[in-house]
This record gives structure tokens, sequence and C-alpha cells, in this order.
């Protein structure tokens, strides 16, 4: 079974970065073996092939960061990698500044153009390991065949809307959260284009039938199938955990939920049902997940459209 889960763009852009970084080091070592030497004051090798065979390596490691770039988690050995060899160079040039072999100057440029990728490489590989973890969450795939028998509010299993056609299984968090009423209206005006993909929209919630049919009507969806699931066993089997307090809470969700609720007058509603609980989508076809998006944080705003139509989006 193929799952796909969104990785976020300023990732892609540090590999982007890192590959265009290396590759004009690179370029230049290779090209003017001699200019960093005479500009820090060192005597020049005398064998300064050496040095340009370091300068290609290092751009060798720019396209291989671009090669990467669109696929951050599912290549994060080669990020791991890639830190790992920064890291050591900034030791090698901190050995040699110690020694009095590298001008102090010389010693804080580099190491200042080295170590300011590894907080961004370092964020790269939490997201894969978190993502990693989510997926072991997932129950086991019988497990998972078991949640799409449940059968929507038309007495029709969400399994079976499969062997229909594509369905866009969407996960809501509570119907009081803001991304949640914002999430409504981005799949109300998204339905047509969706349809028009070849897909079927369904849904599954944490309310009660009766008080979801109301939440439904406001956006013009109460006709779409949907799935009650306060007990949360649905979300369970296809790896939605709960969040964490960063991840419900956290600076990024405070300055979203002022744009949703403030801004985009989504507003706020009571709790109805687990706050803590993580929303996602998943592309699922004959039974199977083609495609999914696990939000890294409630504040998370997916493209569904691109969802069910874009097969760039990044997962293993």
């Amino acid at each position: 079974m193929m799952q796909r889960s969104q990785v976020p763009a300023w990732m892609k852009g540090v590999l982007y970065g890192a590959g265009v970084y290396n590759l004009f080091l690179g370029a230049f070592i290779a090209l003017s073996p001699f200019s960093a030497f005479d500009w820090a004051g060192i005597p020049r090798l005398n064998y300064p092939e050496i040095w340009q065979s370091i300068g290609l390596l290092v751009a060798a490691w720019g396209i291989i960061y671009l090669s990467v770039a669109r696929s951050p988690f599912r290549h994060w050995p080669v990020v791991l990698a890639g830190a790992l060899g920064k890291m050591a160079g900034a030791a090698g040039f901190l050995l040699a500044a110690a020694h009095d072999r590298l001008p102090p100057v010389a010693a804080g440029i580099t190491l200042s153009s080295e170590l300011v990728w590894l907080a961004p490489f370092a964020a790269i590989l939490h997201g894969s390991y978190r993502l990693a973890v989510d997926r072991q969450r997932t129950a086991a795939p019988e497990i998972m065949s078991m949640a799409l028998r449940s059968h929507t509010q038309h007495q029709v299993s969400i399994d079976e809307l499969s062997r229909l056609s594509p369905v866009l299984l969407v996960f809501l968090r509570h119907a009081g959260c803001t991304f949640c009423r914002e999430a409504m209206t981005d799949l109300s005006r998204q339905r047509r284009k969706i349809e028009a993909a070849g897909a079927r929209l369904v849904m599954v919630h944490m309310n009660d039938e009766s008080r979801a049919a109301q939440f439904f009507r406001r956006y013009d969806l109460a006709d779409l199938p949907r799935v009650s699931d306060p007990g949360r066993s649905i979300y369970r089997a296809f790896g939605l955990r709960r969040g964490s307090l960063i991840e419900v809470f956290g600076p990024k969700v405070w300055w979203r939920g002022f744009q949703a609720g403030i801004l985009g007058r989504h507003s706020i509603g009571r709790l109805e049902g687990d706050g803590f609980q993580m929303p996602g989508a998943f592309l699922i076809y004959h039974g199977e997940v083609i495609r999914s998006y696990r939000h890294q944080s409630a504040a998370d705003r997916p493209n569904y459209v691109r969802l069910v139509t874009d097969d760039s989006i990044v997962g293993s």
C-alpha cells in the first residue's frame, strides 16, 4: 500500500538552496583553486589538483541535493549524510584553527557557511522520523480494512464507495475548531474540481449524526457521505494521532488561528470531540490508500484538489 504525505515547501527550498550553494562553491574551488588560499593568507598547495578534486566532490553533492529536493523525507539518508559531512568538515576547520594552521577569520567564515545548514537539515530529519512514527502507528492492514467497512449515513461502506470510484476520505478536527470550519469551506469550494477529477468526497467526523447533519448543511455539504466516529477508532486505524501541545497550541497555530478565525471569519465554537485529535486526508481506491496527508500541525491547510490530481505529492 503506497502512502504519500505532504512535505513543507521550506524543506524542499532548503535542499534546493544547499544544492545551488554546493554547485557554486564546488565550481569556484575547481576553477580557481588558489583564490581561497590567497584570500586567507595561507601558502598555496603544491598540488592544486587535490583541492580541485575536493571542489568537484562539493559540486557533486550539490547535484545530489538538487536531485532529492522534491522528496526530503524519502531521501533522509542523503540529508543525514550531508549533515554528518558538514559536521565533520566543521570539526576539521576547528582543529586546524586550534593548531594555528588556519587563520581564525577564515575558520569562522567557513564554519558559519557549513553550520548554517545543520538546523534545517536536523528539522528535515526530525520530520522524516515523525512521519515514520506516524506510519508505525497505523493499524495492521486487516484493521484498516475493517475500518473501511464503516458505514456512512446512507448505509454504504467506505470500501464499497471506493470500489465505484476513488474516494477522498477527509478526517476532520472537532466541529468547534476554526481550522475544521476553514477546511469545510475549502471543501465546499473545491468540491466541484475534486469530483471533476473523478473522486468522491467522504467525511469522517467526531460528532453524533444528528448534530453532524446540521453542521454539514451550513457548508452545503449535507449530501456528502459521512461517517460518525466519536470513539476515534477509524482515526487510529489510519494512523491519525493526538497532537502535542506545540502542534495544537504552538505559535504557528495561534497565527493561523487569527488568520482563519478573525480575518477568515470562520470563528471558534465549543469543543465537540477530542480537541487534540489531528486530522488528515486519504485518497482510497479499491480499498487501497493511494496518497495521504497527515497534518503535522492543527493549522496545516492541505490543497484537497492537488491531493486528488497531483502525482508529485511527496511520500514513500
